[in-house]
């Protein structure tokens, strides 16, 4: 049925331009033979066709662009026939003998248009008598686009300031009245619109008449072209005449569009200076019309012009422009209690963009903009519409980008109070845009009260809300996306260096802050955050290296020691995770500092729980590699040991190494413990006899990994642990360590090569390739003359 009224609808505009394109053939023969009065019938003929009321809107605005481009043409013929010395008057009333209205009225305007160019009588008058003459035609679509051809005809030849239509005195009031009354009646017109044809159509007729709102608009356009309209005329005449159009029509449709054209198409100064009158027509709107977007338009427009120059500033100020809008929003909130949350949020979003632009230094208004929006908010709770939550998120991160700085934001009593209303999910995200901006600042948060005040807005990063049990990873029957919990995690562990405070009392105080609110965060988050806070820590121990006791006796007063106790419950936390590997590394990080403080109990202590992790946490054969080789380099820089705490954690270090499950693991970790025995700037710990042990017993093993290879696969393996031993001979044989003599060194070079030419032995290009670099380090050595030269020279490769 729709199908069959589409086609019927095709069929007619077809027969109406075959009717226009047939009589507009005539017309033009008539023209180019310069018969006048053929001329005029074949027109009206022609401009008969746009009297159908069978074609939509869309169809008929085809039609008219048609007739429309022929009328130009034979405005063209009647300029011309005005230069012969055809009366224009004549011709003026000549036209009025059209039998039809609507043609008739077609040739007025455009022998009005001529008319009006010869100046043969005052342009008001003329536009004034066409304005008129149209009320003639009454039916809604018809009468649109004859006014909007009117005003087409006429835009140009107003008679403004400076225009050479312009008349003796008031031109710009006549000007603007004609436009006033095209608009008026063009308005009516089209709210007419929805009255036509059955109920059952009236969401196609809405559609139609959204299609022809621009013809009604151009006129708003018009208007504010013309030069005469100065403030005081659009105060006083031009905007309430339009406002009260806008309200009178009681149609949504309307309202929402003029409204927006208003806000649109004048200049932002008359905006201002007229606030008032603009805001107090807001409520009286149809509780249907989008108000939040009307507001929020004409705030984004002030706030654009606030920030264009700050010349402006003071006009702001004179006009109490906040004060009208913060009272206008709540009294169009009043007035639609249905006002969807959304709604509200959007108007206190623009109202607060506002603010920051005009009054930047007024975190009072800021703050009043706040607070009214969670007054409104109140009873609501957790908001659930993503669209809103997304504008509440844009309200906050407002003050953010104005002030590029999170401490002014936290002088805000009301920014927590409205992220109370976010979801669990949004309020991550703002918590997230808050350690974002503090980053890309480089915001320093610098003391316990900020730190406090700050954690109260990303504690959504911090701990599960509402009970929400975030580490049982499974949720509501939901995967909690592990990438993006871990993206959440590090960026908090970011924001904990980005508090810092000079002072080591402040910076303790800010410490212990934040090691209180993140032991609250359960055991999933605590691998992600402890580190942080560890390292932090230890920043503040290097702050006050050298530092004992408080020389005054003051046990308040913060000491290396007091934070190493913070310390060590700290990492004991870690062990409800558990996560044994990185509390061990913690644990070896802290025994360095300790080292560095002269606090050798202290730096004992944290060996000794490493090493309890080391043996009844650390189970995996790969994990316990990486272990004992942390132990053993962390344990090689520690000079504060004395003789029986150092040889207790080396024999444990080296027992360990020891009892690693592959061969080729032990071997490494075994040759590595030989660096414990030998440091280079303390002479007190240099035992060339242990270093020796150390390297045979490694050399015991390798050759033990070679057996069990041969028994297991028929062949030895690789020779590589061979040349790692022999590079570690040579290093020790360069330090001068007495027990590695050249004989050693030389057998041991004797013993790779036979291994290397065994039948047995497993081709390994990566192993012959590290002999081969090997040997001809100890050829360049050789080379190198002196002592070192010296050294070298007995040993044959």
């Amino acid at each position: 049925m729709i199908s069959d009224g589409v086609e019927d609808e095709e069929k007619w505009l077809t027969a109406g331009i075959a009717g226009l394109q047939q009589n507009a053939f005539y017309m033009h023969r008539a023209l180019d033979s310069n018969n006048l009065r053929d001329a005029l019938k074949y027109s009206a003929q022609m401009l008969s066709e746009l009297r159908t009321s069978r074609l939509s809107p869309h169809k008929y605005y085809e039609l008219y662009m048609r007739s429309f481009d022929e009328l130009r043409k034979l405005e063209m013929f009647f300029k011309e026939e005005a230069r012969r010395g055809c009366s224009i008057i004549d011709l003026y009333e000549l036209v009025q003998h059209a039998g039809n209205i609507l043609p008739r009225l077609y040739l007025l305007c455009t022998v009005g248009s001529v008319y009006i160019k010869s100046k043969e009588a005052p342009a008001k008058d003329v536009l004034k008598d066409l304005v008129e003459m149209c009320r003639g035609i009454q039916h809604p679509v018809r009468g649109l686009f004859l006014r909007s051809y009117l005003s087409q005809v006429s835009r140009d030849k107003l008679p403004d300031i400076g225009s050479e239509y312009e008349g003796d005195a008031d031109t710009v009031t006549d000007a603007v009245e004609f436009v006033l009354q095209n608009f008026t009646e063009m308005n009516k017109l089209w709210v007419r619109m929805q009255h036509q044809g059955p109920a059952r159509e009236k969401e196609k007729r809405e559609k139609e008449r959204s299609e022809l709102r621009d013809l009604v608009g151009k006129n708003l356009h018009v208007l504010s072209q013309i030069e005469g309209v100065d403030l005081d005329m659009y105060k006083d005449t031009v905007l309430p005449r339009v406002l009260e159009q806008v309200v009178n029509c009681k149609d949504e449709l309307a309202q929402h569009y003029l409204m927006d054209c208003i806000i649109q198409v004048f200049p932002d100064e008359y905006h201002l200076q007229t606030l008032d009158v603009l805001l107090s027509a807001c409520p009286q709107l149809q509780p249907s019309v989008d108000i939040k977007t009307v507001l929020s338009q004409l705030m984004e427009r002030l706030s654009n012009y606030a920030a264009s120059s700050a010349e402006v500033l003071p006009e702001f100020l004179q006009v109490e422009a906040f004060s009208k809008l913060s009272n206008a929003i709540g009294k169009v909130i009043e007035a639609h209690v249905d006002m969807p949350t959304i709604g509200v949020v959007t108007l206190y979003s623009s109202l607060l963009t506002f603010t920051l632009h005009v009054h930047p230094d007024r975190l009072d208004y800021a703050d009043q903009v706040l607070g009214a929006c969670v007054k409104k908010l109140s009873g609501k709770g957790k908001i659930e519409d993503s669209k809103a939550t997304k504008q509440i998120v844009a309200l906050l991160s407002a003050p953010l980008e104005k002030y590029n700085d999170i401490v002014t934001a936290l002088k805000l009593s009301n920014y927590p109070r409205v992220m109370e209303y976010l979801d669990t999910e949004t309020n991550k995200v703002m918590a997230t845009v808050i350690i974002q901006s503090i980053m890309k600042n480089k915001t320093c948060i610098e003391t316990e009260d900020k730190v406090e005040a700050l954690f109260e807005l990303v504690k959504g990063l911090i701990k599960d809300l509402e009970g929400n049990l975030q580490d049982e990873v499974i949720c509501n029957s939901f995967l909690i996306d592990e990438d993006d919990f871990k993206e959440e995690q590090n960026s908090f562990a970011r924001l904990i260096q980005m508090l810092y405070n000079e002072d080591p009392e402040e910076m303790f105080k800010i410490i212990c802050t934040v090691r209180k609110h993140i032991l609250t965060g359960g055991p999933k988050r605590l691998p992600f955050t402890i580190p942080s806070l560890i390292f932090s820590c230890l920043k503040l121990v290097r702050q006050l290296q050298g530092q004992d006791e408080n020389p005054f006796g003051d046990e308040t007063s913060t000491t290396p020691k007091k934070i190493f106790q913070l310390l060590n419950q700290t990492i004991e936390a870690l062990s409800s995770v558990p996560a044994p590997e990185l509390s061990l590394r913690l644990y070896l990080q802290c025994a360095e500092a300790a080292n560095d403080c002269d606090l050798e109990p202290v730096a004992y202590e944290f060996f000794t729980q490493a090493y309890i992790l080391y043996e009844e946490e650390i189970s995996d054969s790969k994990a316990q590699v990486t272990a004992i080789h942390l132990i053993i380099g962390t344990l090689q820089r520690m000079h504060v040991f004395g003789v029986e705490n150092r040889d207790t954690l080396t024999h444990k270090a080296t027992g360990y190494s020891a009892k690693l499950l592959k061969k080729s693991d032990q071997c490494r970790a075994v040759y590595a413990c030989s660096n414990l025995f030998w440091v280079d700037d303390q002479e007190n710990m240099k035992d060339g006899e242990r270093v020796l042990l150390c390297l045979k017993r490694a050399l015991r093993i390798a050759n033990a990994a070679q057996q069990m290879a041969n028994a297991a696969r028929g062949n030895t393996g690789s020779v590589t642990l061979f040349v790692e031993i022999l590079n570690k001979y040579l290093y020790f044989f360069e330090k001068g360590n007495p027990q590695i003599t050249v004989s050693t060194i030389q057998g041991l070079i004797e013993l790779i090569t036979t291994e290397m030419h065994s039948d047995t032995t497993t081709p390994d290009p990566a192993a012959d390739a590290f002999f081969a670099s090997t040997l001809r380090y100890i050829q360049f050595q050789k080379q190198k003359g002196g002592a070192v030269g010296e050294k070298y020279e007995p040993i044959k490769v």
